[in-house]
């Protein structure tokens, strides 16, 4: 149940009439780890197991990918829809991002909001070393490829995408939330569990990109990253740092490579935007 019908007012110049929009669900998703609570999550109902799986990943609550925890589903609500996730994971599975600091309430627009400090950031240092190079002319088509998929978004209109791509553009999977990095967690999940994430070379978002996003990437293993909209100067900053090549304002036939460009090439020839850029 990706959206709800809701009677509406509709008013344009003088005129006014009623409708029935679809408005993208929002409910609360409670996550119980070792029978304690550990985070609410305001997402998008269904896609659940993927959503969770990829959350464990992409902030360090497990330590290794290969790892798969007892998840029960449980307590459904009038629409049946699950409120609580129950998961067992042993001690030694536990990584650094279990202990970390972190209030109860986590809300979907933001994958910062509800923590007390910025995160765990033993990663840096670290980098992504992968030589391949991308295409710059396939960006478009990708995206164009994840909007087919953007079934709720067409109904509604509120949620957001994601999508992971091989080097060459083929699809591996797409998820769409409320919230941005839900649907990124959706993805990671998505590409854990059918044992596809090393086959992940591109990473499409709809919308802007935040310093948590290129994390998520990052801790993925995505070597390139690429958005519909604005990047944020800590993200680019990120991006840099740990060897992601970021893309951004890709639409229309155009894209913006904010770091590592050496990464990138035109037509399939031998253009190299990191030798050409001033």
């Amino acid at each position: 149940m990706a959206t709800r019908k809701y009677q509406a007012q509709k008013f344009e110049s003088s005129s006014m009439s009623k409708a029935i929009d679809a408005l993208t669900v929002e409910e609360a998703l409670q996550i119980n780890i070792n029978k304690k609570p550990f985070t609410v999550s305001m997402r998008t109902p269904g896609d659940d197991i993927n959503l969770v799986r990829g959350m464990l990943h992409s902030e360090g609550i497990v330590k290794n990918a290969n790892f798969n925890p007892d998840l029960i589903l449980k307590k459904e609500n009038v629409d049946g829809i699950v409120t609580v996730v129950d998961l067992t994971i042993p001690k030694e599975e536990l990584g650094e991002g279990y202990s970390n600091s972190r209030s109860l309430l986590s809300v979907s627009s933001c994958g910062i909001c509800g923590r007390t400090e910025l995160g765990e950031l033993s990663f840096l240092g670290k980098t992504i070393d992968d030589k391949k190079k991308i295409d710059v002319n396939l960006l478009n088509g990708l995206f164009d490829k994840m909007n087919d998929q953007q079934h709720s978004f067409h109904q509604s209109g509120g949620t957001h995408a994601a999508a992971a791509f091989t080097l060459v553009g083929e699809l591996l999977s797409a998820m769409e939330d409320i919230g941005r990095h839900n649907a990124v967690d959706k993805v990671i999940g998505k590409l854990i569990l059918s044992e596809k994430l090393k086959e992940a070379s591109i990473l499409t978002v709809s919308g802007r990109v935040s310093y948590e996003i290129v994390i998520k990437c990052f801790k993925a293993g995505i070597p390139f990253l690429a958005a519909v909209s604005a990047p944020s100067s800590l993200a680019v900053d990120y991006a840099k740092e740990l060897g992601i090549t970021l893309f951004a304002f890709c639409r229309d036939e155009r894209a913006t490579c904010y770091s590592n460009p050496q990464r990138t090439k035109l037509n399939k020839q031998t253009n190299d935007l990191g030798t050409k850029a001033s």
